[in-house]
């Protein structure tokens, strides 16, 4: 008996990595965010939150906006409509992903006790 080859769910690879993740993740629950807070959800530095935010920007899933609170410069990031759909499919992947799993560990017949 042979079974149909299914391809794995395409996964983003622009937004696989964990942290790229979080940040899109972050940026999913607002209209936009400021950077600090962006960096202090991720728990990363100022230039890795830089390095992300250009790949993300590079991708258009990400838009940066510049301007001033008072007198201090501020940075402001939000998701795009791209980076929106782009996070949805990622997530779609990887609940795929997640499914099979779990019926592959519900129906393995390794569980016996000869194994």
């Amino acid at each position: 008996m042979t079974e149909e080859h299914v391809p794995p769910p395409a996964l983003d690879e622009v937004i696989q990595h964990p942290t790229r993740l979080t940040i899109m993740a972050f940026l999913s629950g607002c209209l936009e965010a400021e950077f600090g807070a962006v960096r202090d959800y991720a728990q990363v530095s100022d230039a890795s939150v830089s390095r992300i935010v250009s790949a993300l920007q590079d991708a258009d899933y990400v838009k940066v906006r510049k301007g001033y609170v008072g007198k201090r410069p501020r940075t402001w990031l939000a998701l795009t409509a791209e980076g929106r759909r782009a996070l949805t499919g990622h997530l779609d992947s990887l609940q795929a992903i997640a499914e099979s799993a779990r019926h592959a560990a519900a129906t393995d017949p390794g569980d016996g006790p000869n194994n």
